[in-house]
């Protein structure tokens, strides 16, 4: 559910009206990060004019309208027509590729505990099994309950999750054991395609400069080549100057001013420069002024809500909305 600010509300809005039965029911289909940007919304909606509750209501059963299901299971369906045009054998192949890597299900409950929480639950594992289930997570998850380890654990950790190109049926089975005693479904489980340098750079980014350092280097001395192509695809806040205007200027709007103030205390002038560029002059003379002002900042302050826009920056990225470089000429998508 990649929605923007005003398709949270529009959400929100619509579970607040339907009543709490359903809204629950709703909820059930939703990712932890997902409730939690709901709710959050929903938290902050105290009272909404009729005509908007009515223009969502409305706008609901336009498009509830406008969908048709063609079938009632889709993976049961590609399924059985696979079988029936190529065999058993070939078709089974080919479903490992196409719906690989849904059954984790037993891995899901770790997606709404605390880091803290996860951490003091693997602490003793050994770091292969921490790889294996971090990956799972979303980066900034895995990224916070790595901070919980001590530094030579989350390096090695961060060096099995880059050199990680998959997850084997069996191994994921035992991983489902451990944390839930029931397995999603009783068809087997195929690899997921997890892991790789571009998930340890996605970790990486969330970890802050001085872990972010340090990791790299203990991999470097492990593998030189492998620690240069994390590098490669790590997009850090410095490399904002790397995005073109338009990318800028659609990513200042979704941005809170206090948080842009903060982050950019941490930032070089030219990466100042590069988004007062892209501000009408008043906002970029407000902005200059607030800078100034503003006092002394902690550097994790600094680096937390620097996180937080490349959080923004990622998503939209996901959402197709803006595109990304790194240090190099590649794109990072």
């Amino acid at each position: 559910m990649a929605l923007d600010e005003a398709g949270l509300e529009r959400a929100a809005i619509l579970l607040l009206a339907v009543g709490e039965e359903q809204a629950a029911e709703v909820l059930k289909f939703l990712s932890p990060k997902e409730v939690q940007k709901l709710g959050e919304t929903m938290a902050r909606i105290k009272t909404v004019p009729r005509e908007k509750v009515d223009e969502v209501i409305d706008a609901f059963h336009k498009t509830r309208a406008e969908q048709f299901s063609l079938v009632a299971d889709t993976d049961a369906y590609i399924a059985q027509v696979l079988k029936r045009a190529l065999g058993e054998e070939k078709a089974n192949m080919l479903l490992d590729r196409i719906l690989q890597g849904r059954d984790v299900s037993g891995i899901e409950a770790l997606k709404w505990m605390d880091a803290g929480t996860i951490a003091e639950l693997f602490r003793n594992e050994h770091p292969q099994i921490v790889a294996s289930i971090l990956v799972h997570l979303e980066r900034d998850h895995a990224s916070e309950v790595l901070r919980q380890f001590p530094e030579r654990m989350r390096n090695d950790v961060l060096l099995r999750i880059a050199t990680l190109d998959g997850i084997q049926p069996q191994a994921l089975a035992e991983l489902n054991e451990v944390l839930s005693k029931v397995l999603a479904g009783s068809e087997k489980l195929r690899k997921a395609t997890l892991g790789g340098t571009k998930a340890a750079a996605e970790i990486l980014n969330f970890l802050g400069s001085q872990m972010e350092t340090a990791a790299v280097e203990a991999i470097r001395e492990h593998d030189p080549d492998l620690a240069q192509k994390i590098l490669d695809q790590m997009f850090t806040f410095e490399n904002l100057l790397q995005l073109d205007d338009r990318a800028i200027q659609i990513l200042l709007r979704e941005v809170q001013s206090e948080s842009l103030i903060v982050a950019l205390k941490g930032a070089d002038q030219a990466l100042r420069e590069k988004i007062f560029k892209n501000m009408s002059s008043r906002a970029a003379e407000m902005l200059r002024e607030d800078l100034e002002a503003k006092g002394p900042v902690r550097v994790s302050e600094v680096e937390a809500e620097q996180r937080e826009i490349l959080k923004i920056v990622r998503r939209l990225a996901d959402e197709g909305q803006i595109q990304l470089t790194s240090g190099g000429d590649d794109q990072f998508i």
